[in-house]
């Protein structure tokens, strides 16, 4: 439905009357104002609440994930059991072929220890969403503003910063659970009794690549699992680059 789709002269008044919304809520408003011209970003568990919202909902969605060809088994196996339970295929995005070849034959497996982890997530990580971000007029992502200092600002709804939708016109960007803390996300998960990666049983909070991503200690925040041999304040993959302060 086009009449419902943001712009940039609605989005304020939109982000205001949001804010006393629910994440099922926000869903529901993200997946009528785009139809089949949105999706939702799934990687982990504030995803699969997401996709829960979206099937309360009653209307179609779609979902797509990034596999980066470093994921962990249980990511591959969560993937499959989210496919199973909500009856959907996850449209799975990966990085072009010979941009990894190139980047690993000069620089090996690990560069990203001494490079930082940018041109890796670039590669393998941000050229693929950017493709398919580019057929979409809005998207879904799960960003919550108490994951990190650089979402702390995150809004509701936005036009996207850093990305471009179909036809190179403004994408919207929805971020239903933006208020919602992590310990209320975890609430409803065992509520509703959803999928979530196991990995969460082991101590791994924030879960990317398998060779980027480690368990946090008790009272360590849940970023902290991410990166961890670089400066906290930096320490986005790229998909979010617009949280950059």
């Amino acid at each position: 439905m086009t009449d419902l789709r943001p712009t940039r002269d609605t989005i304020p008044a939109l982000a205001d009357t949001l804010a006393g919304m629910s994440g099922a809520e926000i869903v529901d408003r993200a997946l009528a104002a785009h139809g089949d011209r949105g999706a939702i970003a799934f990687s982990g568990a504030e995803d699969v609440l997401l996709i829960e919202y979206a099937a309360q909902s009653g209307r179609p969605f779609r979902v797509f994930a990034l596999d980066t060809g470093r994921l962990h088994p249980e990511t591959y196996d969560l993937f499959a059991r989210v496919e199973a339970r909500y009856r959907i295929r996850i449209e799975v995005l990966f990085p072009d072929t010979a941009a990894v070849e190139a980047l690993v034959k000069a620089k090996g497996w690990f560069s990203f220890l001494a490079d930082g982890h940018q041109e890796c997530c670039g590669i393998r990580k941000v050229e693929p969403l950017r493709r398919m971000l580019g057929t979409l007029d809005g998207w879904i992502t799960g960003q919550r503003r108490d994951q990190s200092t650089t979402r702390a600002a995150v809004p509701a709804v936005q036009i996207d910063p850093a990305f471009r939708g179909a036809g190179g016109g403004d994408l919207v960007k929805w971020n239903p659970l933006a208020n919602t803390a992590g310990a209320d996300v975890w609430a409803a998960i065992r509520a509703l009794e959803v999928p979530y990666n196991t990995l969460h049983e082991r101590g791994f909070v924030s879960i990317g690549c398998a060779p980027c991503t480690r368990p946090v200690l008790p009272n360590q925040h849940e970023r902290e699992g991410r990166w961890w041999w670089e400066d906290a304040g930096g320490k986005e993959c790229g998909l979010h680059k617009g949280n950059l302060r």
